[in-house]
Formats: structure tokens, C-alpha cells, sequence
């Protein structure tokens, strides 16, 4: 076969998946919202930090009521 008679056959299928590639891009778009990954992506990270200094918090709490309850029974002897 010449190439002149394959060149179009290959730009035809190009084309057609093309064509599918944008069908699927505007279906994608109609279903999820352009800035929901970001949304989701910052309400991740601020709950990682979040959860981070909570647990941290909670270290230093307890830390703090062990000092407490050691500085008592000090007092006791």
C-alpha cells in the first residue's frame, strides 16, 4: 500500500479519538466541578494540621498532669 492511502485511515482514527478524548473531557466537567479537587485537596491538608495539633495538644496535657500529680506527692512527703 502506498503511504498516501494509509495517511488518511491514521489521521481518521486520530481524529475520532480526538473527538472521544473531548466528549469525555465536557462529561467529566458536567460531573465533577472544576475547583472540587482543590476544595478537597485544602479541606485534606487543614485536617491533617488540625489533627496534628490537636495531638499535640493532648501530649502537652498530659505532660502537664503528670508534672501536677508528681509535684503533689512531693508536697505529701
Amino acid at each position: 500500500m502506498p503511504k498516501e492511502a494509509q495517511t488518511p485511515s491514521s489521521a481518521g482514527t486520530q481524529d475520532v479519538q480526538a473527538q472521544l478524548q473531548k466528549a469525555m473531557g465536557e462529561q467529566l466537567k458536567g460531573l465533577i466541578p472544576s475547583d472540587f479537587i482543590t476544595k478537597t485537596l485544602n479541606l485534606t491538608v487543614w485536617s491533617m494540621l488540625a489533627f496534628i495539633l490537636m495531638s499535640g495538644g493532648s501530649k502537652i496535657s498530659g505532660l502537664g498532669i503528670k508534672l501536677i500529680k508528681e509535684e503533689k506527692k512531693d508536697e505529701r512527703i
